[in-house]
């Protein structure tokens, strides 16, 4: 294919978004609606008002008449390069159908325009076949992402080539890229990490380190229960263990291995290790048995060169200090969107969150984030976030039906799990650390100083051992600050009736609001 014209279109609605206003649509939107390149649409897409106004929505950045770009594809690069940012899944589909000699044609043109440049680099870099164009003997180095609109590496690595400094946060096996956004932006002025450890710091070590016990089991059993699963109590203290040591290892492939035989503690019926035939979430028809999938997982093929590539892609965001929270989305969200095992992904992906978090010292020592205790208060947004990535893939994975009704991938699908646009996960996870920082640790501090007063006062009256105060308190939070029949006439037979009085009034002092509701749990 060469070069195209008549790119750009006037629209009203597109591919199911309306627009805020009439306009001729630009940039990738408008290359991959014309070329018909089997890419998802950006989560934003831009357009030309006819009028003199430049603004954005969640879904649209308008732009004035002037910023119109020339209708030829390149113009349409430029411009995407420009004000939107490297999609580097968009290229690489565009420079398998695009003739190489198009893109030289281009360079020698312009060898010195630093859009021509990115392009020449992106190409050699995503297709790994030099271009017939001689090296740029002059000119400054230009960052590849710009830094205003992406995340980009602080380490970057000189394209003498191109005169391009590679400030990509992976490697050509694994590289999501994260758009900046307000909201991102916020959270990393907000220095959570720094929040968090002066938050802790001020807890008493003692209620501390009974924190840190209660959130560790806390979060593994939250995580089972994202799955639709209630472990027994022991597998929860095995998982839960695990987590607990997360960051203490490398992660490498091994490590995962290691990790999915923790979490699946019976696999008489389940195939272990990295699969070796087809993936997909979602159910199966009743009638027939056939798959009918919400989510296709990466070929069987290619999970080791993906593997691979998130394990590289992970040391290296380590080493250029690239922010813990971006990197933990990547890395975690990537990998369940690989879905490398036949079972244990989801649990594995919440580890890697846990693993990335306090390996980059986001976190204190020993100090576990409930991350999936977050999550599992916002499951509905959790779905919606994986689905923003998984349901528009649907439509570019070619699949038919095995024997045993799993499905078998037909197509290359590489690209999409390796270069895909993990910004709304990072939101996502930003708003559960946030969440977990402002609410979760908070109130399991407080939980245990009411606890340690109620216990007191236990002690003071009655002399109780820990036991029974654990065992009365629990009663009571069970039965919304009362004790049950069944508690007084075991258990508690002995408490006079003024005392059950006087303990279910001081439980209600120290849990419960002016309504009767738990405060505190």
């Amino acid at each position: 294919m060469t070069e195209s014209n008549n790119i750009s279109r006037e629209i009203t609605v597109f591919h199911g978004r309306t627009t805020p206003e009439p306009g001729n649509i630009v940039g990738y939107g408008a290359i991959i609606d014309a070329l018909k390149l089997p890419v998802p649409l950006p989560l934003r897409l831009v357009i030309i008002s006819k009028k003199r106004r430049q603004y954005s929505t969640d879904e649209w950045l308008v732009f004035t008449p002037r910023h119109q770009p020339a209708d030829t594809l390149y113009s349409h690069l430029v411009f995407a390069l420009k004000y939107e940012g490297v999609n580097l899944l968009a290229f690489k589909k565009l420079f398998e159908k695009l003739d190489p000699n198009t893109i030289e044609q281009w360079i020698l043109k312009e060898p010195q325009s630093q859009f021509s440049r990115k392009i020449w680099f992106l190409y050699e870099w995503l297709v790994q076949k030099e271009l017939n164009v001689p090296d740029l003997a002059s000119g400054n180095y230009v960052p590849l992402l710009d830094d205003n609109l992406q995340y980009v590496s602080q380490q970057s690595t000189n394209s003498n080539r191109q005169r391009i400094k590679n400030n990509l946060p992976g490697n050509i096996n694994f590289c999501p890229l994260i758009n900046k956004t307000d909201k991102i932006e916020r959270f990393i002025a907000e220095n959570l990490s720094e929040k968090t450890n002066r938050i802790l710091n001020e807890v008493h070590r003692n209620v501390l380190l009974r924190t840190s016990a209660f959130l560790l089991l806390k979060d593994s059993k939250a995580s089972f229960n994202i799955e639709g699963e209630n472990p027994t109590q022991t597998r929860a203290f095995r998982w839960g263990q695990a987590i607990g040591q997360a960051g203490n290892k490398e992660l490498s492939k091994e490590e995962l291995l290691r990790l999915q035989q923790i979490v699946i503690e019976k696999s008489r019926f389940i195939k272990m290790g990295y699969r070796t035939g087809g993936g997909f979430i979602g159910v199966h028809d009743r009638n027939t048995g056939e798959p009918i999938p919400e989510h296709i997982s990466a070929r069987w093929q290619d999970v080791d060169p993906l593997i691979n590539g998130m394990i590289d892609a992970e040391r290296q965001m380590q080493d250029a200090l690239f922010h813990p929270v971006l990197t933990a989305a990547k890395i975690a969200f990537g990998f369940v969107f690989i879905h490398p095992f036949v079972d244990g992904n989801g649990r594995l992906h919440r580890y890697l969150i846990h693993h990335i978090l306090t390996k980059m010292k986001f976190t204190l020592q020993g100090i576990i984030f409930p991350v999936s205790d977050a999550i599992l208060k916002r499951i509905e947004d959790y779905r919606k976030v994986l689905e923003t990535n998984s349901l528009p893939l649907l439509e570019f994975i070619q699949w038919k039906k095995t024997p045993d009704n799993n499905v078998e991938v037909l197509n290359e699908t590489l690209d999409y799990y390796r270069y895909f646009d993990a910004t709304l996960q990072t939101e996502f996870l930003f708003d559960c650390i946030d969440y977990t920082i402002n609410k979760i640790i908070p109130e399991e501090v407080e939980y245990l100083h009411h606890y340690d007063a109620m216990k007191d006062w236990l002690d003071d009256r009655f002399q109780m051992s820990d036991r029974m105060v654990a065992l009365l308190i629990r009663f009571l939070s069970q039965n919304n600050g009362k004790l049950s029949k069944r508690a007084l006439g075991k258990e508690f037979s002995e408490l006079s009736g003024e005392e059950v009085v006087d303990i279910e009034n001081q439980y209600k002092f120290y849990f419960l609001d002016v309504k009767g509701e738990q405060l505190l749990s």
